[in-house]
């Protein structure tokens, strides 16, 4: 037995030191940094992989933003797989194999093809591929025979506007301003349908400067995998389907089925691989030895999470994160701050102690675009969050896994996790803007123009609970 001389600290206990700042403005300071050392993110922020955090709308809002999400894996491997597509195709600078539907199918098979892929407009072909015509909502919304083939309702081939597969992006731009249309099909010599550019995408792509994407023009997005050997189907099917990054999902990444998980991923796939949690330097050096291209750090400073009650294990947030950053830093390996961040200022203190990005759950699970339940207490609006070592969250894995749960399975957990409401908190956008608004403040204070500058300037005083509570308001009334 033995005990550390020191004690562990969170962001309430210290404070960061102003420095001498030549940084005139907020503006001038750059808030991008490194997912892994193939993925460089505008906003150094990711959701996290939790079912009542990051699905489609969330993964898709996090990488418009700059940011990433990480699809989580409570679902069948089939559904994960077709999250990451929704995603892939929901921003592209070409979409690339469009979604086409035979000349002979029904007008209600139309319709519910693009319900079920959420696409406005369909590619009419033949068997062989080559374009016959164009199908959009307006074709078939009000259509009053939904029997009748999408032939008697389409745009043909000969009323089409159409380009060569090698059309750039501006000269696309002009095409469909000219010809007010809001689809240009891309085709080959031969007429086949190689390609689609829209009117929406370009319009997203100047929306969204700063959005995550891959060489491809698509969003990014990530998936969470287990550890068991089924992880692997898991993973193969998600990386088909486009996903960028894979993160092993694990409550402690510190054990010897994560390592062999990591090896494993790395041996079969060629995206990166991010792997956790752990809370020590030596956790971040096996992870990293391992082939982990990234590492979580956060043992029990989730909000939602019990993990240090009720197993006495843990280390505090911010010397976790000064630890394992050392490691990080010392072998490339960068550092993920998953846990404890309730505001901008604990963001930028996470950061500074050596993190290049801070994971975030329960701050965004209230967001319109969390998948967490809706509820109304009080009047006043709230969603459901919930940890995935949470009792109904293991029961829900349970469920997945075989199909049926028993009266036994029920008495099996021991949760590590609490479900609990949060205030409904509007659009993702509003919390990204604030967050990273503290951010450039923070960098200012420092007088660090990014991320990199702010991890050598930055010094942390430990404060009492005093000077916490100097920290907020006081001696006013707050209305």
């Amino acid at each position: 037995m033995k005990i550390r001389p020191d004690p562990g600290l969170t962001f309430d206990d210290v404070l960061l030191v102003p420095r001498r700042s030549a940084i005139r403005s907020r503006r001038d300071v750059s808030t991008a940094s490194w997912l892994t050392p193939d993925i460089r993110l505008q906003i150094p922020i990711v959701s996290a992989n939790m079912d009542t955090v990051t699905e489609t709308r969330m993964a898709i809002a996090m990488a418009q933003h700059g940011g990433i999400g990480i699809i989580h894996r409570f679902m069948t491997i089939q559904q994960q797989a077709e999250m990451v597509e929704r995603v892939k195709r929901a921003e592209n600078m070409v979409v690339e194999d469009p979604i086409s539907i035979r000349a002979s199918a029904t007008i209600a098979q139309a319709r519910q093809l693009m319900a079920e892929e959420e696409v406005g407009g369909l590619m009419v072909t033949d068997e062989n591929g080559i374009l016959l015509g164009v199908v959009t909502t307006r074709d078939v919304l009000l259509a009053e025979t939904p029997s009748d083939s999408v032939q008697t309702v389409m745009t043909p081939r000969e009323r089409l506007i159409v380009a060569s597969k090698d059309e750039t992006l501006e000269n696309a731009r002009r095409k469909l301003h000219s010809y007010r249309i809001e689809k240009l099909p891309l085709v080959d010599e031969e007429g086949h349908i190689v390609g689609l550019i829209t009117t929406q995408d370009i319009v997203k792509i100047e929306q969204h400067p700063d959005a995550t994407k891959d060489s491809r023009g698509r969003l990014m997005v990530g998936v969470a995998v287990g550890a068991r050997a089924d992880d692997l189907e898991r993973a193969a099917a998600c990386v088909a389907a486009g996903a960028d990054v894979l993160v092993v999902d694990i409550a402690h990444g510190h054990s010897d089925h994560t390592l062999q998980m990591v090896s494993s991923l790395k041996k079969r796939f060629s995206v990166p691989v991010i792997a956790g949690n752990v809370a020590t330097a030596e956790g971040v050096r096996d992870l990293a030895d391992a082939g982990a291209d990234a590492v979580k750090v956060g043992v029990g400073a989730g909000s939602i999470c019990i993990t240090r009650l009720v197993t006495g294990f843990g280390v505090p947030q911010l010397t976790a994160i000064l630890e394992c950053a050392e490691m990080g830093h010392r072998m490339k390996v960068p550092i993920i701050a998953d846990g404890g961040v309730r505001n901008s200022g604990d963001l930028v203190k996470a950061l500074a102690a050596g993190a290049s990005t801070v994971m975030l759950g329960s701050m965004l699970a209230g967001t319109d675009e969390s998948p967490g339940a809706p509820v109304v207490r009080g009047g006043r609006r709230y969603k459901v969050v919930r940890g995935m070592a949470s009792l109904t969250a293991n029961i829900q894995r349970k469920a997945i896994e075989k199909g049926e749960i028993s009266e036994e399975d029920w008495g099996e957990v021991v949760p590590e996790g609490v479900e609990a409401v949060v205030p409904a908190r509007g659009a993702v956008a509003d919390i990204l803007h604030q967050l990273v608004g503290g951010l450039r403040s923070g960098l200012s204070y420092a007088g660090a123009r990014n991320i990199e500058e702010l991890w050598e300037k930055a010094e942390f005083i430990p404060i009492t609970r005093a000077g916490m509570e100097e920290s907020g308001p006081h001696d006013v009334e707050k209305f």
